[in-house]
């Protein structure tokens, strides 16, 4: 028996070196720095606008903010059983504990007990039906935040329960019938017909493949956790500072809590510790106990969840399980295919169904199928309500197909990379979806070949069979998977955004957006794109907290939309300002306004080179309006949800990556040894940034693919995973000690913003190539003739099993 070995890693200077040859190529600096100095400021990288504030200490997030004087804190009381009715609470004894002040059940809102985002479903507090083990029955009120949390820890001695037995799988509430919401199907035949001609052309396929898959689901992880700070104001009115990445929402769900207008209702949020999806719809909860225990009490109350609450009271990703049959030909092309996915949603409804919208709108990823019939199914289970995480949906659809094709290929004995490209998508025919919208700018051909020769694939390939030949215990596996991720909501009217624009009489600028900040850098594009339209330094762009008193009625900073949204809302303002500015100089220097031009903290006009400053000025001087709103819809949207079908997506965002993998066959351990990435952000705004979240989308995927594991006590319901201490997240040291990540030279073929495109969720399907690589070493284990049966997250206890059933031949 082989002594197991690492595989070589990188010394420290050869690691620098790769480095610096890898930040070489993932852009020019000598091209930025020419276009810089020709006053281009998008296209440019820059530090995050708080990059400083970071790492000071100094960055303001809601906990940090001054407390109020006679600020109370807020816990929650929460069901020990999983399933039940509450048939009694007693809450005396809970009230005279040291500290606590009042104790809300209910009964004690003054509006609906419901913070559902779609479909109202989802009680703030429970109304009687005990729904999942965590779910929030009662809020303590205290001088404290200990205080408030040890009374709130007396809730088994205060609620009495009838208890019954509690469904926690998607699979067991399918087969019981028990969904949140209806059914969806999604259909497409080569002949123009129904489902039956969907199955004849399985039928009647040269091969079939059946099976089942199993992905599960993910903790978002925000590094802070959920918490909202209420404050009363004069006249009824409410102030609330929530980590949240939709502050309208929560404004419309407050105001209706306490049976106020949405004006009464101010929300503010200046940045998020992380959000991931997580706090999209689920900061509702808090926000609104915050509200009505401060509405109620007339002081200022602070609801900050403790890590383990926090885990047990909120949702995360959908895990999935998926059933399916495929007819192809010899070669591997897919002739037909046949889906039905069951998603958890947890309890109640909440974006269920958007997610299974997006799951089955991203099944496809960037293959084309001629016939297709596609089932969503969305199980009520007695779990935490599962909600949007980074991806919402796609990455869950997108792996089956992923999956598929990677065991035909093993059928077939063939490259998965050569099957896959046998069924990606044509230019110019084989170009229309299942819900009927044409790819008009596919470039995953020119994408993944360009990877294909940059990352030495087929070497690398063949190095890797013959390692494996000469290895019985350590085994190594590489995989090229591409990505094809649509762009927008897809509910139409949320495809808005509105912006403000002010020019202060020293040329300094102010702007204010309906999108929120969480780490991602929006506001740092959004500044780049208004020093960009005037013509300044982003050094003079500041942007100021999300405010509802500033901009109204936005949409959630989430579907990757944050840049595209608002930097074209913010670029309109903008624009307007500068014009009025251009005409207004123009009338004291000659020339016409559209001769005039804005670069570099400079104005020409007639011949002439004014300051910025100075033109601001004028402008003043002769009562030029300095400040401006800006609003864009994107255009061109359609989707007939009962038809699923539509132009539900702006654009496409591409991409490919390679992993290669080394796996310890005795005990499942792993290592990721090299991923070589090509990411498609359009002409990317700030290329820095966008490289950033594209690494940190890739680690992110790969936990959810690989040691993120929840775990469900099978008889009591309890989250037992629910501390770092069971919950593994990836560390640095899950980072490849060789991770090359480019972005692909070109731009968006739609009018985006600066032709850029969105890059916060398409990267998280790039690790979909960790996982086959894990796959593709696993069935070398069995000469690679059992297909390996892996699900998803692939922990080293999974991959263990898998390869002692390719071992054994089953």
């Amino acid at each position: 028996m082989n002594k197991p070995i690492e595989p070589k890693l990188l010394q420290p200077a050869e690691a620098f070196a790769s480095y610096q040859k890898n930040a070489a190529a993932r852009f020019d600096e000598r091209e930025e720095e020419h276009a810089r100095r020709q006053g281009a400021r998008v296209g440019i990288s820059r530090p995050h606008e708080s990059a400083h504030l970071h790492v000071a200490g100094e960055a303001t997030y809601i906990d940090d903010i001054p407390e109020v004087t006679g600020t109370l804190h807020c816990a929650l009381g929460l069901s020990p059983v999983a399933a039940g009715r509450l048939t009694a609470l007693s809450l005396d004894a809970i009230r005279a504990m040291p500290g606590v002040v009042d104790v809300m059940a209910a009964a004690d809102i003054p509006g609906p007990n419901d913070c559902g985002s779609i479909i109202h479903d989802d009680p703030i507090l429970c109304d009687g039906e005990i729904r999942y083990l965590g779910q929030p029955v009662f809020a303590v009120i205290a001088e404290t935040r200990l205080q408030a949390r040890r009374a709130a820890a007396k809730a088994r001695d205060a609620l009495t329960i009838e208890a019954q037995t509690p469904v926690l799988t998607q699979q067991e509430a399918h087969a019981k019938g028990q969904y949140v919401l209806a059914p969806m199907h999604l259909l497409r035949s080569a002949a123009g017909g129904d489902a039956d001609e969907v199955a004849r052309a399985i039928a009647q396929a040269p091969r079939r493949l059946t099976g089942t898959l199993t992905v599960g689901g993910q903790e978002q992880f925000y590094l802070e956790g959920q918490i909202s700070y209420a404050i009363p104001k004069e006249g009824g009115g409410m102030q609330v500072y929530c980590s949240t990445q939709h502050p309208s929402e929560m404004q419309h769900l407050v105001a209706h809590a306490l049976e106020l207008h949405a004006h009464d209702v101010q929300v503010e949020c200046r940045r998020m510790g992380g959000g991931f999806g997580g706090k999209e719809s689920q900061s509702a909860l808090f926000a609104c106990v915050a509200a009505v225990a401060a509405a109620r009490l007339k002081r200022p109350v602070k609801l900050r969840l403790d890590r383990d609450d926090d885990f047990l009271i909120t949702g995360r990703r959908h895990g999935f399980w998926y059933e399916y049959e495929v007819g192809y030909d010899n070669d591997g092309r897919v002739l037909g295919a046949e889906i039905t996915m069951v998603s958890n949603a947890g309890h109640s409804a909440d974006l269920s169904a958007p997610v299974m919208t997006r799951a089955l709108c991203h099944f496809d990823n960037a293959y084309w199928l001629p016939n297709v019939s596609m089932h969503g199914y969305s199980a009520r289970t007695n779990t935490q309500s599962n909600t949007a995480f980074r991806g919402f949906g796609g990455p869950q659809g997108a792996i089956a197909m992923e999956n598929i094709l990677d065991t035909i290929a093993r059928t077939l004995a063939k490259d998965p990379l050569d099957v896959r490209r046998l069924n990606f998508y044509g230019q110019h025919e084989r170009n229309v979806t299942p819900y009927r919208q044409t790819v008009g700018d596919n470039i995953i051909h020119e994408l993944v070949a360009e990877l294909e020769a940059s990352s030495d694939y087929r070497a690398r390939r063949q190095a890797a069979a013959q390692f494996n030949a000469a290895s019985p215990v350590l085994k190594r596996g590489i995989a090229l998977t591409p990505v094809k991720f649509g762009i927008s909501f897809n509910v139409k009217h949320f495809n808005q955004a509105g912006a403000l624009v002010h020019v202060y009489n020293d040329g300094s600028i102010l702007v204010n957006h309906g999108g929120t900040e969480m780490g991602q850098g929006l506001n740092t594009k959004v500044a780049q794109v208004v020093a960009h339209e005037l013509g300044v330094s982003v050094d003079l762009v500041r942007c100021t907290a999300t405010d509802t008193q500033k901009v109204a009625n936005t949409s959630a900073t989430a579907a990757s939309t944050g840049a595209d949204l608002n930097g074209k809302a913010a670029q309109d303002a903008a624009r307007q300002i500068r014009e009025r500015l251009a005409a207004c100089i123009a009338s004291h220097h000659g020339g016409t306004a559209a001769e005039v031009r804005f670069a570099n903290d400079k104005v020409e006009v007639g011949g002439k080179t004014l300051a910025f400053s100075a033109v601001v000025a004028q402008g003043y001087l002769d009562r030029v309006q300095l400040w401006s709103d800006g609003f864009y819809a994107t255009p061109g949207l359609s989707w007939d949800k009962d038809k699923m079908q539509g132009h539900p997506f702006y654009y496409f965002a591409y991409g490919a990556a390679v992993s290669e993998v080394v796996v310890d066959t005795l005990t499942g351990e792993w290592k990721l040894v090299r991923a070589d990435i090509l990411h498609d952000a359009g002409k990317s705004l700030n290329p820095a940034v966008d490289i950033g979240q594209v690494e940190g989308a890739f680690i992110q995927g790969m936990g959810w693919l690989t040691t993120e594991e929840l775990v469900w006590h099978p008889k009591t319901g309890l989250l037992t995973t629910h501390a770092p201490s069971t919950y593994k997240i990836p560390t640095a040291n899950d980072c490849p000690p060789v991770f090359n990540v480019r972005l692909f030279n070109g731009q968006n073929a739609e009018d985006s913003i600066h032709r850029s495109k969105a890059v916060g969720e398409p990267p998280l399907l790039l690790p979909f190539s960790v996982f086959f690589a894990l796959r593709d070493a696993i069935s070398s284990a069995g000469d690679h003739k059992v297909d390996p049966p892996l699900s998803a997250p692939a922990t080293s206890e999974s991959i263990l099993r898998a390869i002692q059933a390719v071992q054994a031949g089953v």
